[in-house]
């Protein structure tokens, strides 16, 4: 007769085996998902209509929010760095301070968190609904593949939009913190934007940038998976749009970790 403890010790370890086990699983369909659409990217041009449509739902529709947050973002950083540099009488540094903190972290993760909450979401309960409702059957019975039609333009339109909406985001962060440091430590517009030349690089603008591109697979390929995967009835679709945003959350977390130190 096995111990209580025993027995209950060996369904931990069975429950942790198939979490880790179902974890792995859906990461090799998501790195399958990733290969089987950059293929049909063959198919691009004639598809324009629907990754134009896309792009104007990641990028145009985005932009309310993001200039909201950018522009706040921009004011704390500013208010915070200027507090602390005006005891060393170093005021003048705050543009660099902005900028570079805009470019190569705040500007790229937090446009990825605002796609993920603002378009991912509505990716994967779009696909997960028509999921449920067995319209991805009727496209594969009229021969279409779910792939082409459904995956191809988001992930595309993730891949072009996100490097744009950093650049945006960067943009009006600077300008908000130029705006704080006028306003409340007296530097002029002008040696903000010297102090910013002489400390950001090319270099500075390609990380954050390169990092923007990573997060649009992530965010496309995350998203369009869980909603493809997706079956049983509505109240799936709302599990499904959770999951997505949790994991697209996580992932951009990790890979922001691991694309900064590939990078050094």
């Amino acid at each position: 007769m096995s111990r209580p403890g025993r027995t209950k010790f060996g369904r931990c370890f069975i429950a942790l085996g198939n979490g880790l086990l179902n974890f792995f699983q859906r990461v090799g369909e998501m790195c399958l998902l990733l290969a089987m659409t950059i293929l049909w990217c063959r198919a691009v041009f004639k598809n324009v209509d629907k990754v134009l449509f896309q792009m104007g739902k990641v990028g145009a529709d985005t932009l309310p929010i993001a200039t909201l947050t950018a522009v706040f973002v921009g004011f704390v950083l500013a208010l915070q760095t200027g507090i602390a540099l005006k005891e060393f009488g170093q005021e003048e540094s705050i543009g660099a301070i902005v900028a570079l903190s805009m470019t190569r972290e705040l500007g790229p993760v937090l446009t990825a968190i605002l796609v993920i909450g603002r378009i991912g979401a509505a990716i994967t309960a779009e696909i997960a609904t028509m999921s449920v409702s067995e319209e991805i059957d009727a496209l594969k019975t009229l021969g279409i593949n779910p792939v082409r039609y459904l995956v191809m333009p988001r992930f595309l339109a993730c891949l072009l939009m996100l490097p744009i909406l950093v650049i945006y985001v960067d943009l009006v962060g600077m300008i908000g913190g130029a705006a704080v440091a006028k306003a409340n430590f007296g530097v002029p517009f002008m040696a903000y934007v010297e102090n910013i030349e002489a400390w950001m690089t090319v270099e500075d603008l390609a990380k954050g940038l390169v990092k923007a591109a990573v997060f649009g697979v992530v965010i496309a390929i995350v998203s369009c998976h869980r909603g493809l995967v997706t079956v049983g009835g509505p109240g799936e679709v709302g599990l499904a749009t959770t999951n997505s945003v949790v994991f697209s959350f996580v992932s951009v977390y990790i890979f922001n970790y691991f694309v900064t130190r590939l990078w050094l």
